[in-house]
C-alpha cells in the first residue's frame, strides 16, 4: 500500500494445552503483519491470569524466559497498531485488571469503538479512573459495571453497549470468550489443534501456523466460549447486514488467510486481472510495488499478456512503512526501503501496480525514483477505487482533507505523482472479485456510504487529555 494506512491488530486464544503461551507467540508472529507496534499475552492456570506486553515486534517483546514464566494452560495475545491512542507502553494489549472483588479478565481488541467518547465520558463523569488512551478499556469498564456484574451474561450486558467494529477475545481465569460484532467487520475464525484444543485468531495464517484445523468463521453478533467444558456458543444480538472490511482483501490480510469466504491472494490476482480488463496500457513490463502490489500486478499480466518483471527490490529489514508514526517516518523510510534496478527499469515503459494510494506522498517519491533510475514511462495502476472518505471502524485514515484522492480527479492525481498516465479499479470491478453478495461489504472509504452514523466519531487520539478535536 501507498502511504500505508494503519488499520489491523490481531488476536488470538487458545484453550487447554500447558503451552499455550508458546502457542500464542507462534500465533502473534504469524500475525505480526496486523500490528507492529506492541504485543501481548496473557494466561491463566485456573487460579490467576498473568501477562506480559511490551512495545515493539513480537520476538522483541518476548524472551524464552518470560514466555516460559507466564505458564498457563490458557492463554490470549494481541499485536497492536494504534487506531485509538497513542503507540505508547500503556495501550500495548492485552488489557489485564481485576475489578468486583477479585475478578480478573484480559482483553484484546480489533477494531474502532465509534461511541467510545460518549462511553468514556460518561464513566468518568461517574468517578471511573482510566488508565490507558485506547478504546479497549472502555470494554473493561463495562464488565466492571455493577448492572453489568448482577447480570446473569455481563459479557452480553457489555457488548450490547458497544458501537462499531470488534472483534475482541477475553481470557478469565476458567474460560475464554470470544465476539464479533454484529456485522463483521473484522475476520475473526475458529480452529482445533492437531491435539484436540480450540483455538480462535484473526486470521487462518495464525491457525496454519500451529498446524491447527479452521473450523468456520466466528459469526457476526456471535460468542464463543473456550473453556474445560469444550466449546459452546451463543448470541448476543442478531446479525446485522454484514459490512466485512473490504481492505483486508486489498491490502491488510495475509495472502494465505481465507477471510470472509476467499483465499486473499487469488482475490488480490483477481483484482489485478479486472484492473487490466478496464485500464490496459501498452507497456514493456509490467511491474509490482513491492510486496503490496505483487498479487494485483501478477494478476494485471497474466490478463494483459505483458512479462511480468522486478524492478523494484525491497530491503526486507526495512520494516513495512504503514507502521510509523508520522509522515516525515514514512518519507524517510521509503528511501531506505524499495531500491530501484536500474539496468531493468531504464528506457523502459512500465506499468507500476500497486494496491492502493492513501496519501500520496511517498507515491510520489517511489515514482521519481523510477524517473531518476530512467524509465521512459510510467502507467500506474491501483487495484482498489479512490480512497475519498475517512475510516471509522478501523483504519487510520479519518481526516479527508489528508485523502489523496479527496477533492481531485484521476488526471490531477496523475500529475501530482509524476507520472504519465494512471487508473484505479472501479468500484464494480473491485467488488466483481469477491465471492459474497457485494452489499456485504464495507466500501465508505470508497463509497462514503456508511453502515452507522458518524457524524461524531472518536479520532484516534480523541480519548488523550489535551488533544483538540478532530472535528
Amino acid at each position: 500500500m501507498a502511504d500505508h494506512a494503519k488499520d489491523k491488530c490481531g488476536v488470538f486464544g487458545v484453550w487447554g494445552p500447558d503451552d499455550s503461551g508458546w502457542r500464542a507467540y507462534r500465533a502473534l508472529y504469524a500475525q505480526q503483519h496486523r500490528g507492529q507496534e506492541s504485543a501481548g499475552i496473557a494466561t491463566t492456570d485456573g487460579r490467576v491470569l498473568r501477562a506480559h506486553v511490551g512495545m515493539g515486534l513480537v520476538p522483541q517483546v518476548f524472551s524464552n524466559g518470560e514466555i516460559d514464566e507466564l505458564g498457563g494452560r490458557a492463554s490470549i495475545g494481541h499485536n497492536r497498531y494504534s487506531t485509538t491512542g497513542s503507540p505508547m507502553s500503556c495501550n500495548a494489549q492485552p488489557l489485564m485488571e481485576e475489578y468486583g472483588g477479585g475478578i480478573q479478565v484480559a482483553v484484546g481488541h480489533n477494531g474502532n469503538l465509534i461511541n467510545a467518547d460518549l462511553l468514556r465520558n460518561g464513566f468518568e463523569q461517574r468517578g471511573h479512573i482510566f488508565h490507558t488512551t485506547t478504546d479497549t478499556e472502555i470494554i473493561i469498564h463495562l464488565l466492571a459495571t455493577h448492572h453489568a456484574k448482577g447480570n446473569l451474561d455481563p459479557v452480553v450486558e457489555s457488548l450490547h453497549h458497544l458501537q462499531g467494529a470488534y472483534s475482541v477475545v477475553f481470557l478469565f481465569k476458567d474460560r475464554i470468550e470470544a465476539a464479533r460484532d454484529p456485522w463483521g467487520w473484522k475476520p475473526l475464525v475458529l480452529g482445533k489443534t492437531r491435539d484436540g484444543f480450540d483455538c480462535v485468531a484473526s486470521e487462518t495464517v495464525a491457525l496454519d501456523a500451529l498446524g491447527a484445523t479452521f473450523v468456520r468463521e466466528v459469526e457476526p453478533g456471535e460468542i464463543v466460549t473456550l473453556s474445560d467444558e469444550g466449546l459452546s456458543t451463543r448470541r448476543f444480538i442478531d446479525a446485522q447486514q454484514p459490512a466485512h472490511c473490504i481492505f483486508e482483501h486489498i491490502y491488510f490480510a495475509n495472502p494465505s488467510s481465507v477471510l470472509f469466504g476467499d483465499t486473499v491472494q487469488l482475490v488480490r490476482e483477481r483484482l489485478g486481472e479486472k484492473l487490466a480488463e478496464e485500464s490496459p496500457a501498452d507497456a514493456d513490463y509490467v511491474m509490482p510495488m513491492p510486496d503490496s502490489g505483487r498479487s494485483a500486478a501478477l494478476g494485471y499480466a497474466r490478463r494483459s499478456q505483458i512479462e511480468l518483471r522486478e524492478g523494484i527490490v525491497p530491503n526486507r529489514y526495512a520494516g513495512r512503512t504503514f507502521i510509523l508514526p508520522d509522515q516525515a517516518d514514512r518519507d524517510d523510510k521509503v528511501q531506505l526501503k524499495l531500491n530501484v534496478v536500474a539496468e531493468v527499469v531504464r528506457g523502459k515503459r512500465l506499468i507500476i501496480v500497486d494496491d492502493s494510494i492513501v496519501r500520496g506522498t511517498t507515491t510520489r517519491a517511489k515514482m521519481d525514483q523510477l524517473r531518476r533510475a530512467g524509465a521512459k514511462e510510467i502507467h500506474l495502476r491501483i487495484s482498489c477505487p479512490p480512497i475519498r472518505h475517512g475510516c471509522y471502524f478501523g483504519i487510520d485514515f479519518p481526516d479527508k482533507s489528508k485523502l489523496l484522492a479527496t477533492g481531485r480527479e484521476t488526471d490531477e492525481i496523475a500529475k501530482f505523482l509524476n507520472v504519465d498516465s494512471m487508473a484505479y479499479l472501479s468500484l464494480e470491478g473491485m467488488l466483481e472479485c469477491v465471492s459474497r453478495p457485494s452489499d456485504h461489504y464495507c466500501t465508505a472509504c470508497f463509497s462514503g456510504q456508511y453502515r452507522l452514523n458518524v457524524d461524531k466519531p472518536v479520532s484516534k487520539l480523541g480519548l488523550e487529555k489535551n488533544q483538540p478535536p478532530l472535528f
